[in-house]
């Protein structure tokens, strides 16, 4: 794929999740059992999207802290979790090849562009780091021992709170379709 469809695949990625999660919504078919296990699932990718801005400074600094020091895409193998814990709630199993997909699709070539963009920034650390950590599933040890703490500040400037909500909403949305 070319650098330029990368790009504007980058652009549209969000759009494209909401187009995904409405069609999602519609064609779900919950059940109790399920939206409880992919709810815990979700919960976990959430999280470690909040774990990952915290540890964050766009274009400033080179992340290699908290769960940067594991993956250097932890905000997007958050999201890969939080959508497998959705579709496995769903309780439709074609939702998940078609979200695996589309992550695929959407996502490793925005990977690519933001790893080359990163080697621009930062040259030889990004290489070395690059070197030593995973570009999407996460090494079972830290790369490094850092003392760069969780910044809550980072959560709120990234507004990371906005997937949290997406969540609650969403979750409402499969647990109204269970209900009735």
């Amino acid at each position: 794929m070319s650098r330029k469809k990368a790009t504007l695949i980058q652009r549209f990625r969000v759009p494209l999740g909401f187009l995904f999660a409405a069609v999602f919504l519609y064609f779900a078919r919950p059940e109790m059992s399920f939206l409880i296990i992919g709810g815990a699932i979700a919960v976990v990718g959430l999280l470690i999207r909040a774990w990952a801005s915290g540890h964050i400074r766009k274009n400033q600094t080179l992340a290699i802290s908290g769960p940067y020091s594991y993956t250097r895409n932890p905000l997007y193998f958050g999201s890969f979790v939080l959508g497998i814990g959705f579709t496995m709630a769903a309780g439709v199993w074609w939702l998940g090849l078609v979200f695996i997909a589309l992550f695929l699709g959407i996502y490793l070539p925005v990977m690519r562009v933001e790893a080359s963009e990163l080697t621009k920034i930062f040259g030889e650390e990004y290489h070395e780091y690059a070197a030593r950590v995973p570009l999407f599933f996460p090494r079972l040890t830290a790369y490094k021992k850092s003392e760069t703490k969780f910044d809550s500040a980072l959560y709120l400037r990234y507004r990371e709170y906005q997937a949290a909500l997406g969540f609650a909403f969403a979750w409402s949305v499969l647990l109204l379709k269970v209900i009735f």
